[in-house]
């Protein structure tokens, strides 16, 4: 199971089967009344189980589900309610602890996302309102909360704090001014290298449900402590490219066995069709989604392998080998060459890929175009490079550069947005995936990168910022999120790359 699935039905687990509710304060009273359209007391929680609001539906549970959850209500609930049958929940339930704590002290009280805390946190106060569990997960509610313009807000992590780090270097050394940004890049460096995660999580992983993470990087913090594939492949991109630099400007580089560590997490992260999930391998069937009781997400029940993970992975092997070729050779080329095969047969007849992260098809283009360029292969040689950039530039705007909707996510087509509007994240993806296939070298018409680089110069402000536009972040289908850095991270990096390799090289 996919660890952010089964890190939220964990707890849900416990509280369910320990039958917990919280005293009856007016504020309860108050809530029940706001959420429920009928008086509470009158709920029909039987009819309700299988409810769920039309806005809400992405997922509609298959009749296997219907079957499943009234058996387990009406046939094996009375027995686990009943002697000898509770026995057995008591031990469960003592088992469900130990992993709530696990997490919870390998994560420093953060979690994996800000479900599982608030439940994780919850499951510690019913154990012991007084334990020391529960009082070091109150300082964390923190790192979720921030209060936007229209009131408070819980992020969907605790930050995205290395993720755009990385992306921030990569763009800011695209453009050529790493010596005016030393300070910039210097700072990056050190966060990044402070963010590794130096050590695997303690006991039996197998125990433990967990992957290998000494060398890993996470999405946010070295506290929250779940590396990714991509993220620390992004990491392990952005301390190579820095290596490069003069020490007085950006630092210290990574220690060459930290540098190993890293390589080793990626390796490990492959699975046999070549391509790699997440945080973890895919580690078990596709048709497991049929119990997703999720309505609201897609494919949350096993961690999948994604064109934008794989992609990553090969990028950061391929910068690895340029610089240290003799480390693991045979096992990197190996393992490109793989994932380079699963990007190429994943790929839509159409020549796209669906952006499982950012929305939609110019992020996954952007992604598997990169991953096969970087394993080698070239827009002249590849007719999988030139299926993409044909679908690229097919969906671009009569006004130049591309803006396509969060609506391409959930109904898996490519909408634009309303108007037919350009957005500054899309288009730079877009020109990203051209600039990096040698499209503008092979074809006679590079116009559609001037036209883009034009849109991305002239929404520009005053004070150098990029407008904040559509969302572009997305998970699980049907849930978007905010990427507040991206508006002015891709532009920097698209026209950092057609400064260089368009306008120079004409």
């Amino acid at each position: 199971m996919w660890c952010h699935c089964r890190m939220v039905y964990l707890p849900m687990s416990y509280i369910y089967g320990k039958r917990f509710v919280g005293p009856i304060t007016p504020t309860i009273i108050s809530l029940r009344k706001e959420l429920y359209i009928v008086p509470y007391q009158e709920v029909d929680w039987n009819k309700a189980r299988n409810q769920c609001a039309k806005e809400d539906l992405y997922y509609p549970h298959p009749l296997v589900q219907d079957i499943l959850w009234a058996s387990l209500h009406n046939v094996i609930e009375p027995i686990l309610g009943h002697w000898p049958g509770n026995k057995l929940r008591e031990k469960a339930l003592c088992t469900v602890m130990q992993h709530v704590h696990y997490e919870d002290e390998n994560t420093r009280y953060i979690c994996i996302g800000p479900v599982n805390k608030v439940l994780n946190m919850l499951c510690c106060w019913i154990e012991d309102p007084n334990s020391e569990a529960f009082k070091l997960h109150i300082p964390r509610i923190f790192d979720y909360l921030w209060i936007a313009e229209d009131g408070m807000k819980m992020q969907g992590y605790n930050g995205s704090q290395l993720w755009d780090t990385c992306f921030a270097v990569q763009a800011i050394i695209s453009t050529n001014l790493g010596e005016e940004y030393g300070l910039t890049l210097r700072k990056a460096h050190q966060f990044i290298k402070n963010s590794q995660v130096l050590e695997d999580c303690p006991g039996d992983l197998k125990f433990w449900y967990r992957h290998i993470s000494k060398g890993g990087w996470p999405f946010s913090t070295a506290d929250n402590g779940w590396t990714t594939s991509d993220c620390t492949a992004e990491g392990l991109k952005a301390v190579l490219l820095l290596s490069k630099l003069p020490l007085e400007t950006v630092g210290e580089p990574l220690d060459m066995e930290q540098l190993f560590d890293a390589v080793n997490v990626i390796l490990s992260l492959q699975n046999a069709d070549g391509g790699f999930a997440t945080y973890e391998l895919t580690r078990s069937y596709r048709w497991f989604e049929l119990i997703n009781p999720a309505e609201t997400f897609g494919d949350i029940v096993i961690d999948y392998p994604y064109v934008e993970c794989t992609s990553a992975a090969i990028q950061a092997l391929t910068s690895f080998k340029k610089l240290y070729p003799e480390h693991r050779r045979h096992e990197i080329e190996n393992c490109i060459s793989k994932a380079a095969k699963f990007i190429e047969d994943i790929q839509a007849p159409d020549g796209s890929w669906y952006g499982s992260w950012g929305v939609c098809f110019t992020y996954g283009g952007w992604f598997g175009i990169k991953g096969l360029i970087a394993a080698g292969n070239t827009y002249s040689n590849c007719p999988c490079i030139r299926k993409a950039c044909d679908y690229l530039l097919s969906k671009e705007l009569a006004s130049g550069g591309w803006g396509e909707s969060y609506l391409s996510c959930q109904n898996k087509v490519y909408t634009n947005l309303p108007e037919d509007k350009p957005h500054n994240v899309n288009t730079a993806w877009a020109m990203l995936a051209l600039i990096d296939a040698g499209q503008v070298k092979l074809e006679t018409n590079p116009n559609p990168l001037h036209r883009a680089a034009r849109i991305l110069i002239n929404s520009q402000m005053k004070n150098g910022d990029f407008p904040q536009e559509e969302i572009m972040g997305v998970f699980n289908k049907n849930c978007m999120i905010s990427y507040s850095a991206y508006r002015n991270i891709f532009p920097i990096w698209a026209l950092g790359e057609y400064r260089s390799r368009v306008l120079h090289s004409s």
